[in-house]
């Protein structure tokens, strides 16, 4: 179970740095471009360092279609929480339809 769950934590954890990395800056428009960039490459690190073994260990239980589809259902579901609590932006029903769409595309990949 610990095979299957691993990996899936630990590209949660890679999302939420990866989200910060490439949005969190959007809330500091009045920073300099060269220094958000520099920001985002230090957080981009933690991102890595999560990244990489999640899908090192997600590759000894899933194939590459099944981990890059529970990587893209990942990140849909941090974007979404990051985009409403952090950014404030609203989620209106077409992006919802539109990620269910998503998810029911990894369903499909995920059949056997």
């Amino acid at each position: 179970m610990l095979n299957y769950l691993a990996p899936i934590l630990l590209l949660l954890g890679s999302n939420v740095f990866m989200t910060f990395a490439w949005y969190g800056h959007l809330r500091y428009t009045d920073r300099p471009l060269w220094l958000v960039v520099i920001a985002s490459w230090g957080i981009a690190f933690f991102e890595y360092c999560l990244q990489v073994p999640g899908n090192r260990f997600g590759y000894r239980v899933y194939n590459p279609a099944q981990l890059k589809a529970l990587q893209e259902i990942i990140t849909l579901i941090v974007f979404v929480v990051f985009s409403s609590a952090y950014l404030g932006a609203a989620i209106r029903w077409n992006h919802l339809v539109g990620f269910a769409l998503i998810v029911l595309a990894a369903f499909f990949i995920f059949l056997e």
